[in-house]
């Protein structure tokens, strides 16, 4: 079977001529003919998500359902539910049978990204539909049969999570039918500044700014930085220089602050990969919340100005001081009128005194988080999306602080 490269990386958006590159994608449309198990390795960020797509739309499968799957985003406690399905009954909040992954994607391809992250249980159990097709609903005995291509994704060395005891030595042999491995940007060095210019070009158009270029030493710079985020650290770097730079041809030293990794004090805007360190973590959401936090405030003080001169303040008869506390999620804030007896009308605002009570850090995460999820509908996708974090960061915190 003929491949065309050129025309499989434009329809993907794959940018790059590294052979290595061009290595995996003719893997993935040559195996896409068959029903074969493929593993996809590599760092974070390298777009390993782009294969499974590459072998699905390539295979008998195309018109069937694909489904993906983040392994470790999904709770320990729901995930055999949510691959596998449920009855009626089979635990608390069950109140209807549903269909997993594997059943909806019967005729398809189901990616399993992250599966070095699945609990031993499940692996059991997937090890089970991979040899036989078979599976069981949780809260069921009957036996069911599903037809599924797997595609799975790791980022991490499978082989020391087996010698630890905590992934099957056989299910990884079975998932490793055939394995493509996504080179690391730093190994393909010829596409980083082809891939910089066309990140770039997008966010010029997209902020209507003058496109960013670089001088010839800062080329140099962005070509032998290590890039440990790969091609999504590239993308942020390119969006923050279009942003912010005014000066729209950089130099080495004015390109130098971008290149850092996660924990250096020095970059002007945070370079987001999926493992945020905790103290950056905590530094962007403070910083959105104090902005909304600011807001809130601006419209309270509206609020209660317009009510005063609408006469809809009540002044307490009965007492010399009251409160009237006005709580979201776990940050209190609280509202102190003196009572003085005089028609709200006569009062002025500044007799109303704001206090914050016990603006912790966890506290001022909590709410932010909560707010997030609230505006997204509980979609942690988009939460995470909009608070500029990892989807398996912000799970981990939703499980923290007991959203």
């Amino acid at each position: 079977m003929s491949v065309n490269l050129n025309t499989i990386k434009q329809r993907y958006g794959i940018i790059g001529f590294d052979p290595a590159l061009d290595r995996a994608i003719d893997i993935a449309v040559q195996v896409a003919r068959t029903d074969l198990s493929v593993l996809v390795t590599g760092e974070s960020g390298v777009g390993k998500e782009n294969f499974p797509r590459i072998i699905h739309d390539n295979s008998s499968r195309k018109n069937g359902n694909y489904i993906a799957v983040n392994c470790g985003a999904i709770p320990e406690g729901t995930i055999d539910s949510e691959l596998f399905g449920h009855e009626k009954g089979a635990f608390t909040g069950a109140v209807d049978t549903r269909k997993g992954y594997f059943e909806a994607a019967d005729g398809g391809t189901i990616f399993l990204d992250e599966v070095a992250d699945l609990p031993l249980n499940t692996q059991i159990r997937l090890l089970r539909v991979l040899e036989t097709g078979e599976f069981i609903r949780v809260g069921s005995s009957k036996v069911l049969k599903t037809d599924v291509r797997v595609v799975a994704a790791t980022n991490v060395d499978i082989a020391d999570r087996i010698s630890k005891g905590k992934f099957r030595e056989d299910l990884y042999y079975r998932l490793n039918s055939v394995p493509i491995h996504v080179p690391a940007l730093r190994e393909r060095k010829g596409d980083i500044y082809p891939l910089f210019i066309k990140f770039t070009s997008d966010f010029s158009g997209k902020y209507h700014m003058p496109p960013v270029q670089l001088d010839e030493s800062a080329r140099q710079r962005l070509i032998e930085y290590r890039w440990p985020g790969n091609v999504r650290q590239l993308k942020h770097v390119a969006e923050q220089i279009s942003l912010l730079e005014e000066n729209r041809t950089l130099t080495a030293e004015r390109l130098a602050p971008y290149l850092t990794s996660p924990g250096d004090s020095n970059l002007p805007v945070p370079v987001r990969g999926d493992n945020e360190s905790s103290d950056q973590f905590h530094k962007e959401i403070i910083f959105k919340f104090i902005a909304e936090l600011q807001r809130e405030i601006s419209e309270l003080k509206n609020t209660v100005n317009q009510l005063a001169t609408d006469g809809q303040m009540v002044s307490p008869s009965n007492k010399s001081l009251k409160e009237y506390p006005l709580r979201d999620n776990d940050l209190d804030i609280e509202i102190t009128r003196s009572a003085t007896g005089r028609s709200p009308k006569d009062e002025h605002f500044d007799d109303v005194v704001i206090e914050e009570d016990d603006l912790t850090m966890d506290k001022v995460e909590k709410s932010a988080i909560a707010k997030a999820l609230e505006r997204n509908h509980n979609n942690r996708k988009m939460a995470a999306k909009e608070l500029h974090i990892s989807e398996r960061t912000l799970y981990r915190k939703i499980k923290e602080y007991g959203l």
